[in-house]
């Protein structure tokens, strides 16, 4: 049956989609509505119809979910950042798992039968787990000021200063910094107008040590009476420093690239288990610390260390997780392209005595064949903990050369991760292991780590038969066309450009082949412009959106 906009239909959601929305089908017509969790069923309007599939409006909840619960925020459904806390906890963490199983089979080429997947690890208490925050701040329509979150997909401020996500402090630092704002008239910055203050309020906290950190990002050098509002932050317990982030730029880039310390320490120091870690305000630290951990110890357990091991941690970042290593291996090696993370892992393994741990600073596609074929450094085990592109297939083919015994895969996005198993397990090595960890409760998100073995015999080269059909993909996942792609990244970015050749690109990274010419040079001495990363990310959020990946 062919719909069309403004349809009112009857669905049943079966799944959920990249951004949380629900997905339900009428006689073979997919339907995705926004505000709705698996069980529910709605009456959907169509605002957007497709020949196959369409975009509809929440109307009314008919038969609600008998895993739907009240979420405890009275802006979640407004602010978008808790896609799914609409949805029971016990409930949330069967759908992460099943996206993790389903991206294995989907992407990595898996049968469901020989993925080993382990039972994800939730929290106690999924609720103020969040060490770290940035409010925007700004006006609201009769001239209030204001601190919230940004509406989804949007730079519209929903006012709130209690997130459940978040520490409680929180709450009292935002009314103390807009109280201030208030008493001596220091105006927010106004995106459109690049005039105003104050821009964001950075808070971070230290769950162990409980030191507290607070950062005004503003634009201009300076925070009238800066003195009485420092000492008003300094009685609340625990506050280790006080600081000023300048960002004159017109951008949505929150930090700037100086700072000024108002009061007490540039850092402030928490523990993962053992190890302790300095973090500033620019410092790229895991926001859930007791996940965190969890997760960590169970990359330690995977990477099975005896203490003569040579062990290789590629996107290192600040030596999280190359300090955890370091405690049971011969040495470590880090790498990480951010030359300031670089420098912050050193300073961390030396507040913790470690000796053993080595960083480098670079690309991990090129410091890695470096010091393994010019060097001859080789690795017992490596552990790569990729940003959400994934591992570039030149780090894969340096991992496959160096044969580690073991490779630890942390991930924070499942589909590239299956993408990249799939590549080694076509290279020799097992899966063994799969493990969800919930970092972002109450977020369609999860961490998944990975334990890999190399076969005594490596098969270079697997045939998978995939039938379309048992895999269940909608008309959607199948058929999005290049300009419906070019579309919703124009719309979802600013209006941003992508050509046919970067689409391809990206969609063979996910093991989508659609058009030979797209992909391949017509002659030897043919190069194709490589898509940036920016639109790469564009590409893949439409990908997700449309269900192809």
């Amino acid at each position: 049956m062919e719909y069309k906009k403004n349809d009112l239909l009857t669905v049943t959601i079966e799944d959920m989609g990249h951004d949380g929305e629900g997905i339900g089908k009428v006689d073979g017509y997919t339907v995705f509505v926004k505000d709705t969790v698996i069980g529910d069923k709605v009456q959907a309007k169509i605002m957007k119809a497709k020949k196959n599939y369409g975009y509809a409006r929440l109307v009314e909840i008919m038969e609600p979910s008998k895993d739907r619960v009240e979420p405890r925020c009275a802006y979640a459904r407004q602010c978008g950042g808790c896609q799914i806390q609409a949805l029971s906890y016990e409930k949330q963490l069967a759908y992460k798992q099943q996206k993790i199983e389903n991206n294995l089979i989907r992407i990595g080429g898996f049968q469901k039968e020989e993925i080993p997947m382990q039972p994800i690890i939730g929290m106690e208490d999924p609720y103020h787990y969040r060490n770290k925050a940035q409010f925007p701040v700004g006006c609201d329509k009769e001239g209030h000021l204001i601190a919230g979150f940004y509406a989804g997909r949007t730079h519209s401020i929903i006012s709130n200063r209690k997130c459940y996500l978040g520490v409680e402090v929180n709450e009292q630092i935002l009314n103390l910094v807009l109280a201030h704002m208030e008493a001596y008239d220091i105006p927010a910055y106004d995106e459109m107008t690049g005039k105003g203050l104050v821009r964001h309020v950075l808070i971070r906290y230290g769950f162990q040590s409980k030191e507290i950190m607070v950062c005004l990002v503003v634009n201009g050098g300076y925070i009238p009476e800066a003195e009485e509002l420092i000492a008003r932050l300094c009685k609340i317990p625990g506050m280790t420093s006080i600081s000023l982030n300048i960002n004159r730029e017109k951008t949505n880039v929150i930090l700037g690239r100086k700072g000024k310390l108002l009061w007490g320490k540039e850092y402030i120091t928490d523990t993962i288990g053992p190890i302790a870690y300095q973090i500033s305000p620019q410092s790229f630290y895991q926001v859930n610390p007791v996940q965190t951990q969890k997760l960590y110890e169970k990359a330690l357990e995977y990477a099975g260390l005896e203490g003569n091991e040579t062990v290789w941690d590629l996107y290192c970042g600040i030596g999280t997780i190359s300090l955890f290593l370091a405690q049971k291996a011969k040495q470590v090696y880090g790498v990480e392209i951010v030359p300031a993370a670089i420098e912050d892992a050193k300073r961390n393994a030396t507040l913790n005595h470690i000796t053993n741990a080595e960083f480098f600073v670079g690309k991990a596609e090129e410091v890695l064949p470096e010091k393994y074929e010019k060097e001859g450094i080789y690795a017992d085990v490596i552990v790569v903990d990729p940003p959400r592109k994934g591992c570039e297939e030149s780090v894969l083919a340096t991992m496959v050369k160096m044969q580690p015994k073991r490779i630890v895969y942390v991930s924070c996005d499942s589909a590239t991760l299956a993408r990249d198993l799939k590549y080694l397990r076509g290279e020799g090595y097992e899966v063994k292991k799969v493990q969800g960890v919930d970092q972002f409760p109450h977020t369609v998100h999860v961490e998944t780590v990975c334990l890999l073995s190399k076969l005594h015999e490596a098969k270079h080269h697997v045939n998978v038969t995939m039938d379309m059909d048992e895999m269940d993909l909608t008309s959607a996942e199948s058929k999005a066309t290049y300009e419906e792609i070019k579309k919703y990244v124009a719309v979802h970015n600013d209006g941003m450009k992508v050509s046919n050749l970067y689409i391809a690109q990206v969609q063979a990274k996910y093991g989508i082949i659609e058009r030979e010419n797209y992909n391949l040079p017509k002659s030897e001495d043919t190069k194709h412009p490589q898509c940036p990363k920016e639109k790469e990310d564009a590409i893949v959020d439409a990908l997700r959106f449309f269900r192809m990946i």
